[in-house]
C-alpha cells in the first residue's frame, strides 16, 4: 500500500516541475521530516520520562485507537502485539493480537503480560494507567496531546522512531501533506462559511488549540467556537449559537442518527437548511492520519463545487490509484483521499499556478 502511495506523490512532485514559474516566487521549502532509528536512541515523552531503545522493538502495545491507528498507516503493524477491540477501532484488522481493554477501559495485566518492548500512550490516555505499567516495568510512551494537524504529524513521526519504522512514518507524513495541499489550492478562492461541530447536548465543541478546529478550517469552514473565542472543548452557549446562526453543523457520525446538539441548534439555518454533515468518527475525532480524510468529507459537503474542480479529469484519464491493499494494513477503501488523485493535483497546480504549497 504505502509503495503505490510514494509513487503517486514522485508523480505529483514531478508533474509540478512543468508548472508555470512565478516571477520572484521560490520553491517551497521542503519540511523537516528525518526521523531517528539510529538505535539505542532516548525520548523524553510529554510527563517528562525518558525511555531508552537498545535496538529496533519487535513488540509494541497500542493503548489507544489513535496509536493503533498510526501503527498501521506507517506500516508498523507486525510489531504490534496488542490493541484496543472496540468501535473505535473497527476499521483495523485485529488477527491474533491481544485485546488489551475491556471496551475502553485498559486492563493493565493483559499489557503486562505481553512483556512489549514498547507501550504507545496517546494523550487522552489516563495518568493512573501509565503510571501502573512503569510500575510493572514496561517503558511506556506518553505523547504529546494534539493541538493541530501538525502535532498529528509530530506524533506521526514520532510512532516511526518507537517503532523502528522511521521510513513508513516519513512517507506517511509526506502522503498527509500532499493530499492537503491539493485541498489547499482548490480552496484558495472559496467563501468559509459558519460552521458548528456539534459534540453533547449541553453544546460542548471543539474551539482553537484543538486539532478538531484545524481539520474544520482546513476543510474551508469558520469555526464558530473560535469567534466564541473558546479554547480546548468547552460548551458554547445558546445565545451566541442562535445569534451567529451557523450555516453548517458537523458532528461525527458515532452518533447518528441523533445529532447530539442543544435543543436550540434546531433553530439555526444550518438544521433548517439541511446543512448537517455527518463524518466518520474514527478519522475525525482521533489524532492520527486519517484526519485528512475527514477534511477532503467536509470539504465535499461544503464545497462541492471546489471539491469537482480538484476533482476533474478523473474520468478523462481513466486513471484509478485505488491500491489493491494489503489485508492487515489497508485501513480504508482507497490508498487516496476519494476525488484526489494525481490528475487533481495536476489540475490544482495549473489553476493557481505559483501558489506555494507547504501549510506550516
Amino acid at each position: 500500500m504505502r509503495q503505490k502511495i510514494v509513487i503517486l506523490i514522485a508523480a505529483v512532485l514531478t508533474l509540478s516541475l512543468f508548472a508555470p514559474a512565478v516571477a520572484g516566487s521560490a520553491a517551497p521549502a521542503a519540511q523537516s521530516d528525518e526521523t531517528d532509528c539510529e538505535y539505542p536512541i532516548e525520548l523524553t515523552d510529554a510527563t517528562g520520562e525518558t525511555i531508552t531503545l537498545e535496538e529496533p522493538p519487535e513488540s509494541v502495545v497500542a493503548l489507544q485507537p489513535s496509536d493503533a491507528q498510526t501503527v498501521f498507516e506507517i506500516g508498523a503493524e507486525d510489531r504490534l502485539v496488542g490493541m484496543p477491540d472496540n468501535e473505535a477501532t473497527a476499521d483495523l484488522e485485529m488477527g491474533d493480537r491481544e485485546a488489551i481493554t475491556d471496551g475502553y477501559e485498559i486492563i493493565h495485566e493483559r499489557v503486562i503480560d505481553l512483556e512489549p518492548d514498547v507501550v504507545l500512550a496517546a494523550n487522552a490516555t489516563f495518568d493512573d494507567d501509565i503510571e501502573t505499567l512503569r510500575e510493572a516495568g514496561l517503558d511506556v510512551y506518553h505523547f504529546d496531546e494534539a493541538e493541530s494537524i501538525g502535532d498529528v504529524r509530530d506524533n506521526v513521526l514520532r510512532t516511526g522512531e518507537l517503532t523502528g519504522e522511521c521510513e513508513g512514518a516519513e512517507e506517511t507524513v509526506d502522503w498527509m501533506d500532499e493530499r492537503l495541499d491539493v485541498v489547499d489550492a482548490a480552496l484558495e478562492d472559496a467563501d468559509r462559511p459558519l460552521a458548528y461541530y456539534a459534540m453533547g447536548e449541553d453544546g460542548t465543541t471543539a474551539g482553537t488549540e484543538t486539532f478538531v478546529h484545524e481539520v474544520l478550517t482546513t476543510a474551508g469552514v469558520e469555526n464558530i467556537a473560535e469567534r466564541a473565542g473558546i479554547s480546548g472543548y468547552e460548551p458554547l452557549s445558546e445565545e451566541t449559537l442562535v445569534d451567529e446562526d451557523p450555516d453548517w453543523i458537523i458532528h461525527s457520525d458515532d452518533a447518528e442518527p441523533e445529532v447530539l446538539m442543544p435543543d436550540i441548534a434546531e433553530a439555526t439555518t444550518a438544521y433548517q437548511e439541511g446543512n448537517v454533515v455527518a463524518v466518520d468518527a474514527n478519522q475525525l475525532n482521533q489524532p492520527a492520519p486519517q484526519v485528512v480524510y475527514a477534511v477532503v468529507d467536509i470539504v465535499e459537503a461544503v464545497h462541492p463545487d471546489a471539491y469537482e474542480a480538484a476533482s476533474e479529469g478523473l474520468e478523462e484519464d481513466g486513471s484509478d490509484d485505488t491500491a489493491e491493499g494489503d489485508e492487515d494494513t489497508d485501513t480504508s477503501d482507497d490508498d487516496s483521499i476519494p476525488g484526489f488523485g494525481i490528475p487533481v493535483a495536476v489540475a490544482a497546480v495549473v489553476a493557481v499556478a505559483g501558489f506555494l504549497l507547504g501549510r506550516r
